[in-house]
């Protein structure tokens, strides 16, 4: 079994091993693993220098000389941030995302940035400029997106955490197909700053590590108050740490009987009850809830978000940075074959979509209801959590499809995001933990918990990961 951020953290300790050492074996491990297309650029000139600094702080904090990675859709100063994009290929930032200070002033180790959706627009990894991602459990499937890059390193055993974002479901998703733990936290809880934007309403940096506790450590360094994200909220930090042990006597789990519709696979849901029977054992009290809006969550969604793309994405013109044409005739030109070959097609379709709901004329029928339509998804948790303490159900509702199986059909594609967006839309805290197999494929179990209940959430997957061991399965090289 991979190593814990814990028994890491306890090693370099007691010196039974160096940051430079750890660095350098994670890099091995990723070249070995190319073959799962995870990583877009390896950093191993400043992953060594990085671990040289670490050595001696360990003290400092549980991260310091852990190796990592990053979604590449974090700015890296000096370091090539591309997200999965033709139209960034060659870009490097002149400063570092919120999250990337954050994790640097612990001395965690970046290995190198991750392969993605581009632009975070998909829920498969495969809509990327460098190829598509492939999962650890069986490469010839996805391993979820736009976090696919960084679920599959981890899932590996490259590296012990990532980091990845969370627009509508897309840490959650990518952690329930390969298997580990995805911690999407509240909206504002942690920097946006310096994370390239999809939909500024919706995007959330979160965490994807082999369990609950990993998460933790990972949060505690992340989140926090940024005053150059206008969305950060300033608010203090739980106790993450103190609080993962609370039990769970006396804690009320609803059971939403939307997130078990016709669409889910059998298999799914069989795990997920299994989990959910485990939760009773170990005393919480499963509650029926119901979420009578659930069903709006995609239309809104992928109106709302493209919506925003179209608007964040208009900057990428071929005048300032990014890709720019050769020998552009004229304005129009340069701007119509800059971004007609700086951008997939996924994303050029997200921008049409976008920018067509907010036309004239459309904006009241579309964009205007998806805004009402997010208000009613957002009442019906909160009136669901006057009940219970926390909703649960399967992240998505298969196991891992077969590359190439849906990108035929967008829409058969934006359908595994059903249990996953209206997280986003109301802008709570989710995790996804590992609760058993279908098809000798990993399950998730989504837990969902109001708004800055981050500790509920993490103490909740840790008591259930201490009586089981599905989150300690590893996919055979």
């Amino acid at each position: 079994m991979a190593s814990s951020i814990a028994q890491l953290a306890q090693d370099l300790r007691a010196r039974k091993t160096s940051a430079v050492e750890l660095a350098q074996a994670a890099l091995a491990r990723a070249r070995a693993r190319a073959d799962l297309n995870a990583f877009i650029t390896l950093d191993e000139a400043g992953a060594l220098a990085t671990a040289q600094r670490a050595e001696g702080r360990f003290a400092n904090g549980s991260l310091a000389g852990i190796p990592f990675a990053h979604k590449d859709i974090f700015c890296t100063h000096g370091v090539r941030t591309t997200c999965a994009s033709r139209m960034l290929e060659n870009f490097v930032p002149p400063y570092d995302a919120g999250v990337v200070e954050h994790l640097r002033d612990v001395y965690a180790v970046s290995i190198g940035k991750t392969n993605m959706d581009e632009f975070a627009m998909g829920s498969s990894s495969e809509n990327s400029h460098f190829g598509a991602v492939k999962n650890p459990w069986d490469v010839t499937r996805v391993p979820g997106g736009s976090s696919g890059g960084s679920a599959a390193a981890v899932a590996a055993g490259i590296v012990p955490f990532a980091t990845g974002t969370d627009s509508g479901g897309s840490v959650r998703q990518p952690a329930a197909f390969c298997g580990i733990t995805g911690l999407k936290p509240t909206y504002g809880r942690v920097s946006r700053f310096g994370m390239i934007a999809y939909a500024s309403s919706l995007d959330c940096a979160g965490v994807l590590a082999r369990s609950a506790q990993d998460c933790m450590y990972v949060l505690s360094a992340m989140a926090g108050h940024d005053p150059r994200d206008a969305t950060s909220v300033a608010r203090a930090l739980d106790n993450y740490n103190a609080e993962l042990s609370t039990t769970l006597q006396g804690i009320k789990i609803g059971i939403a009987r939307e997130y078990f519709g016709a669409g889910v696979e059998p298999g799914v849901a069989a795990a997920v009850r299994a989990a959910l029977a485990q939760y009773e054992k170990l005393g919480a009290t499963l509650v029926d809830v119901s979420l009578p809006n659930a069903h709006l969550a995609i239309p809104a969604y992928y109106v709302i978000a493209p919506a925003e793309a179209s608007s964040n994405l208009a900057r990428y013109d071929g005048v300032r940075y990014g890709h720019r044409c050769a020998d552009p005739q004229s304005l129009e030109d340069l701007y119509t074959r800059s971004r007609g070959e700086g951008f997939g097609a996924e994303v050029k379709r997200r921008i049409l979509v976008g920018t067509y709901a907010l036309s004239a004329g459309y904006y009241d029928a579309y964009y205007l209801r998806a805004q009402r339509a997010r208000r009613v998804i957002a009442n019906d948790f909160d009136e669901a959590f006057k009940q219970v303490d926390l909703i649960a159900g399967p992240t998505t509702p298969t196991v891992a499809f077969k590359l190439g199986e849906k990108t035929a059909d967008p829409l058969a594609m934006y359908a595994a995001d059903v249990n996953t967006v209206a997280v986003n839309l109301a802008g709570l805290p989710a995790i996804s933990i590992p609760a058993g197999f279908s098809e000798n494929l990993p399950v998730g179990l989504q837990l969902i918990a109001p708004a800055f209940a981050e500790s509920r959430l993490l103490a909740a997957a840790h008591q259930f990961q201490s009586a089981t061991d599905w989150h300690t399965r590893e996919p055979r090289a």
